[in-house]
């Protein structure tokens, strides 16, 4: 236990700050267009918005070469360093183009950090537990937005103190990472052998792994489109079905929590009944519930439960993907995996609510918004359908942590 606590708790919390970011810069911006601050215009605040994920992309994508040749740890601490800098100074911003300048600067140390959080939390815990590491990893992010929604309400207007306190805490964070977290096992033991195949990032599209990666690519697009789809716009949509505005908000905290729940029960399920066989059941139950939406439910308790099992299956379809893919390639290439599959992800999660807000533009966000969810969930599905149940994997010892200096 001594030595996965460290790395657990420190790679959860990781992940935290990207929940922490997401809700941060959705509470800032109708504030500072409400205000006029900055010289913000409904334009201004949606480029930010597009180029805050841009960089959280480009972050995940392009770091994960690096992870694989020079190892987790320090890869990890500079993304939450560079992070925490332009967090910090955001709130200096004395227009949206600086402002923006400083998102994107934010969102490509914030997009390295989930993939290199995951890549040391699969190779800390036993292989037959690279599920629920994914999983319960996540949660993370989940109780970030929450923690931001509590701050939010006590700080009100002041969406600066936000940006203080997540930069702060990240600048700690930092800290605390490069004296306490070891770098990977997995990482070291591959590197001190010497007769181990040579591997490059190129190795994820060889014929070995090539319909793997595509797949888990096109899954984790469907599923990250589906995320923030949801969660930008599952007020609006539930409104422009006839629900009050007081429960519209209520359902986002109940898909929120489904999330969390169906976080732990996926990792659990998947680590005993295998990792294909969930992330397809956990697709195609999400789209029944989604179809399910599009109907209008009378009956609050009903809406409710519909809403919480949408969470429960929507949200850890995607993160199972990431647990199959720690659970395939091997850690030579599993950083350059993990972030290409995060990073392409979020290409998803632009389209996401973009397309769903051209629906609610069109004045047809409800029923077909959640149609299109559905038909996602499906594609997600398709997606995963094409990969092996059992990856190939190099064969990879069981090792303990190494502690870092």
């Amino acid at each position: 236990m001594t030595r996965t606590f460290w790395p657990i708790i420190l790679c959860w919390l990781t992940v935290l700050i990207e929940g922490y970011d997401l809700v941060a810069l959705g509470v800032t911006i109708p504030t500072v267009l409400n205000d006029g601050e900055l010289g913000f215009t409904p334009a201004a605040a949606t480029a930010v918005a597009t180029i805050s994920l841009v960089g959280v992309a480009i972050g995940a994508s392009g770091t994960g070469p690096i992870a694989d040749r020079f190892g987790r740890r320090g890869v990890l601490v500079a993304s939450v360093l560079l992070f925490s800098v332009f967090t910090v100074i955001v709130p200096l911003s004395p227009n949206p183009l600086i402002f923006g300048i400083f998102r994107l600067i934010a969102g490509v140390g914030l997009g390295a950090c989930m993939p290199t959080a995951l890549a040391v939390m699969s190779e800390t815990l036993p292989a037959r537990h690279r599920a629920s590491s994914s999983t319960i990893t996540m949660t993370g992010y989940h109780v970030g937005a929450v923690a931001t929604s509590v701050l939010a309400l006590a700080f009100g207007t002041n969406w600066d103190a936000l940006y203080y306190v997540g930069g702060v805490v990240g600048l700690v964070l930092a800290g605390v990472i490069w004296l306490r977290l070891p770098e990977s096992a997995a990482f070291l033991a591959a590197k001190a052998n010497v007769q181990a195949e040579r591997r490059s990032p190129r190795d994820v599209l060889t014929p070995r792994y090539r319909r793997i990666s595509i797949a888990v690519w096109v899954g984790s697009f469907m599923g990250l489109l589906l995320v923030y789809g949801l969660n930008t716009w599952l007020p609006q949509l539930m409104r422009t079905a006839g629900y009050a505005m007081s429960t519209s908000v209520t359902l986002l905290l109940v898909l929120n929590t489904g999330a969390i729940i169906g976080l732990l029960v996926a990792g659990f399920v998947a680590d005993r009944r295998g990792i294909k066989p969930t992330v397809l059941a956990w697709f195609g139950i999400a789209a029944v519930f989604l179809a399910l939406l599009s109907m209008k439910i009378s009956s609050s308790l009903l809406l409710n439960l519909v809403v919480l099992a949408t969470g429960i299956f929507v949200f850890s379809s995607q993160v199972l993907i990431f647990g199959y893919v720690a659970h395939t390639f091997p850690p030579q290439v599993r950083g350059t995996a993990l972030g290409l599959t995060s990073g392409i992800g979020r290409l998803g999660a632009i389209v996401g609510p973009f397309v769903t807000g051209a629906l609610v533009t069109a004045g047809i966000a409800y029923p077909w918004g959640f149609w299109l969810f559905a038909v996602v969930a499906v594609l997600g599905l398709g997606a995963m359908l094409v990969v092996p149940r059992t990856p190939a994997t190099d064969s990879e010892p069981e090792v303990t942590a190494v502690p870092g200096t």
